[in-house]
């Protein structure tokens, strides 16, 4: 980008222990300094609160952190009280046991990416896995349907969200229904950016085995609302067809998601040099 961009990095948490200090070291340790973090914090009881300021009075953050806490209704709502204070042209959410994947990502997606951009994303690390987890160059229809980016590698420009938040109601899948919203709705031009943005601890919420079977089902739900269900069922079937649950076994497989995760980046590598 030829201008300087403003981000909002946006933390929530309820009784995250340690894990949120490792968070915001590693937003602090960012070369590009030209942000600030919106800390939400649903009621903590178990000392972090205490720790984190300690944290940021230490560092010399305090200009750039703004703490709030307030009661929530889950994961998402917290997200939508952030975002009701956040004042930055881009936003990101990253989660407590979340971190940067490296002190200079804001400075390589600010280089990389264009002014022009609605929705810029990278890549994750997976730190349970020990691999990098690559993202699609382009996003279309099939894409939405199989495999969006993860939140923590997304930066949205805030006129998405003045325009519509997360909707609570999905309580597992809300960041990927307000992902098809800006692909479906709102038109979003999404950017992909060779970066790897985030670490991803594991074992989110998402990822209980209760909560799995929430998110097959809001799933299905989703890509009918917004796909129709012609079109959802065509894109199940390709899946089955294509061997999904085998290499949704090997992506997530402490033995095998390195070497499947490889091939998938050679191949949006050879699918980006034929595009460009």
């Amino acid at each position: 980008m030829e201008q300087e961009i403003f981000y909002s990095i946006l933390v929530v948490c309820l009784n995250p222990g340690k894990r949120i200090e490792s968070t915001l070291e590693s937003i602090f340790r960012q070369t590009y300094t030209n942000y600030e973090i919106i800390i939400k914090d649903g009621g903590s009881t178990d000392g972090s609160k205490d720790k984190v300021h300690q944290l940021i009075e230490k560092s010399g953050m305090q200009e750039k952190v703004r703490w709030i806490e307030s009661r929530d209704n889950g994961i998402y709502d917290a997200m939508n009280q952030a975002i009701s204070y956040a004042t930055g042209e881009y936003f990101l959410f990253l989660n407590a046991g979340d971190d940067f994947y490296a002190d200079t990502v804001l400075e390589d997606i600010t280089k990389a990416a264009h002014t022009d951009s609605d929705l810029l994303y990278g890549n994750l690390y997976h730190k349970a896995l020990d691999t990098v987890i690559y993202a699609s160059p382009q996003i279309d229809a099939f894409t939405c349907y199989r495999n969006v980016p993860c939140h923590q590698t997304c930066f949205y420009r805030r006129s998405l969200f003045a325009r519509r938040g997360y909707e609570p109601k999905y309580n597992v899948r809300a960041d990927y229904e307000h992902f098809l919203w800006c692909y479906f709705e709102a038109k979003a031009k999404m950017e992909y950016v060779p970066v790897i943005v985030a670490a991803y601890e594991g074992g989110g919420y998402s990822e209980t085995k209760e909560n799995r079977k929430r998110s097959a089902a809001q799933h299905r739900e989703i890509v009918v609302k917004y796909m129709g269900k012609k079109q959802a069922n065509h894109y199940r079937w390709i899946m089955w067809l294509t061997l999904a649950p085998l290499r949704s076994f090997l992506a997530e497989s402490t033995v095998f998601s390195g070497i499947y995760n490889g091939i998938k980046n050679t191949v949006y590598r050879l699918i980006r040099k034929k595009e460009g």
